[in-house]
C-alpha cells in the first residue's frame, strides 16, 4: 500500500513537470506554414514558418531565413525571433512587415491545414496554409 501511494505521488510529480502543451501538440508541426494574408489583405510574396517539437521555430521571409523559439501554451503564441540572415532584396519591406507581425501575435489556432495567428488587443491577424 505504501509503495502504491508513493507511485501515485511520483506520477503526479512527473505530470506536473511535463513540458507545456504548445501549438506543436495541436497540429503545429503537421505542416510548414505559408503566409496567405495579413490583416485581411492577401500577400503577394513568399513567407513561411515552421514549428519544431523542441520549441524552436524557423522560416523564410521574402529575402532571408530566420529562427527563434515559441513556448507559450496553446492557444497562446509568442514568436521570439533570435536570428535573421542579413541579405537585402527588393522585398525587404515585406519581410520587415512579416517579421514584425509575427512577433505581435498572441493567439494561435490550427485547424487541419489552416492556421490563424491573431492579437485581440490590436485586431491584427495572420492567415497561413499548410504546405
Amino acid at each position: 500500500m505504501k509503495f502504491g501511494f508513493l507511485g501515485v505521488i511520483a506520477a503526479l510529480a512527473v505530470t506536473a513537470c511535463a513540458p507545456t502543451e504548445t501549438v506543436t501538440q495541436y497540429g503545429g508541426t503537421a505542416y510548414d506554414w505559408k503566409l496567405t494574408e495579413i490583416d485581411g489583405s492577401a500577400v503577394n510574396y513568399d513567407a513561411q514558418i515552421a514549428f519544431e517539437t523542441n520549441g524552436t521555430v524557423h522560416g523564410e521571409g521574402p529575402c532571408n531565413g530566420f529562427s527563434g523559439k515559441q513556448s507559450k501554451p496553446y492557444p497562446w503564441v509568442e514568436v521570439q525571433i533570435d536570428f535573421v540572415e542579413e541579405l537585402y532584396c527588393s522585398g525587404i519591406d515585406n519581410e520587415e512587415a512579416f517579421l514584425t507581425a509575427l512577433t505581435e501575435m498572441t493567439l494561435i489556432e490550427v485547424s487541419g491545414p489552416n492556421m490563424v495567428m491573431s492579437n485581440e488587443e490590436t485586431g491584427r491577424q495572420m492567415v497561413f496554409k499548410g504546405i
